[in-house]
């Protein structure tokens, strides 16, 4: 048994569980299958809890050759989604085990463009963002497992993918305005060349073709309140505008609204607006707003564990994340429609 006052070693779990050190470790690195037997395997687990046995992850990691850090590669931190995405993965890799580094693709306020002497030695893998995939050449992330985030399956550089089903929050959007009426769409598009916003154009246009007498114009912003609201005062200024405003993401759905207010246009009552991810601005603004909920966590949870099943040679779950629309006061009947 262990001495008062010293760690327990793998030894002290052998000696209580009368086994070798080499069924131990085999054991507690849940690699005993085909090996011991369960009987013997729950002796070495009772035996380390009796102890308060705790593996030395460090030394672990020395004879396995691993660090057991992931990087974690998003945009520069601009909204509350990415935060999430990491509180998400953090969350696994901690039950694993792991250590997340986050890293901002430095597009803007970043840290410096190489924080590694070498990204291959410091790192097991790389989760990475599409919106910031090209930081992963700048960091050599590219030549690590990988798993990309929001990203075309078809043609990804990542040994898998992880993606929500932004396609069919799009249509769930789409369909909601229709019920209500409104024919002519305005799309307000992140001006951001990333796999995630094409599809929410491709989506937008292809649903809209299905139904006769629509019509959609876009229009182009970076994802900023400052340069949505110039963009939205610009598209909404036409004679027979649009009844209804379709945005990338909720801070462009704030500059609508003060675009909106400038030109006296009222939201629900001439406009309808409706964002994507239900950041926190989506229920500060007034009236709240309709707008897709992206899981922000479950995509950081489940990007981590098709990291972990890259790592372990396994298959990472394939379906996409379901998404969610909810209604709020921002959308209502379009003018003249009868619902």
């Amino acid at each position: 048994m262990a001495r008062a006052g010293t760690r327990p070693t793998s030894r002290d779990v052998a000696r209580a569980a009368g086994v070798s050190q080499a069924a131990v470790s085999l054991v507690l690195g849940d690699k005993w299958r085909g090996r011991v037997s369960e009987a013997t395997a729950e002796r070495v687990r009772e035996a380390a809890r009796t102890l308060g046995y705790r593996p030395n992850l460090a030394a672990r990691n020395l004879r396995l050759g691993r660090t057991r850090t992931v990087l974690l590669v998003v945009p520069a931190l601009t909204t509350e989604f990415f935060a999430g995405v990491y509180t998400g993965a953090a969350r696994v890799a901690s039950q694993h085990g792991f250590g997340v580094v986050l890293y901002p693709s430095p597009e803007g306020i970043g840290p410096a463009r190489d924080p590694f002497a070498s990204a291959e030695a410091a790192l097991d893998g790389v989760i990475a963002s599409s919106m910031a995939a090209e930081a992963l050449t700048a960091i050599r992330g590219d030549q690590l497992p990988l798993v990309m985030l929001d990203s075309d399956p078809r043609g990804s550089v990542g040994a898998a993918t992880v993606n929500l089903d932004i396609a069919g929050g799009v249509r769930q959007v789409t369909d909601h305005l229709l019920g209500l009426g409104h024919r002519r769409f305005l799309h307000l598009a992140a001006d951001v060349p990333s796999w995630t916003f094409e599809v929410r154009a491709r989506e937008l246009a292809a649903r809209l073709r299905e139904v006769p007498g629509t019509s959609l114009r876009t229009a182009r912003s970076p994802i900023s309140i400052r340069g949505a609201e110039a963009a939205a005062e610009a598209a909404l200024a036409f004679r027979d505008g649009p009844t209804a405003v379709v945005c990338d993401d909720d801070q462009l759905a704030a500059g609508v609204y003060k675009a909106a207010r400038r030109l006296g246009v009222r939201v629900p009552e001439d406009l309808s607006v409706t964002g994507v991810d239900d950041l926190a601005v989506a229920t500060a603004i007034d009236p709240e707003l309709t707008t897709v909920r992206l899981d922000a966590e479950l995509f950081g949870e489940r990007g981590m564990g098709a990291l972990l099943a890259v790592l372990e040679g396994r298959a990472p779950l394939a379906d996409d994340i379901p998404v969610e629309l909810v209604v709020r006061g921002s959308t209502a009947p379009a003018r003249g429609a009868s619902v």
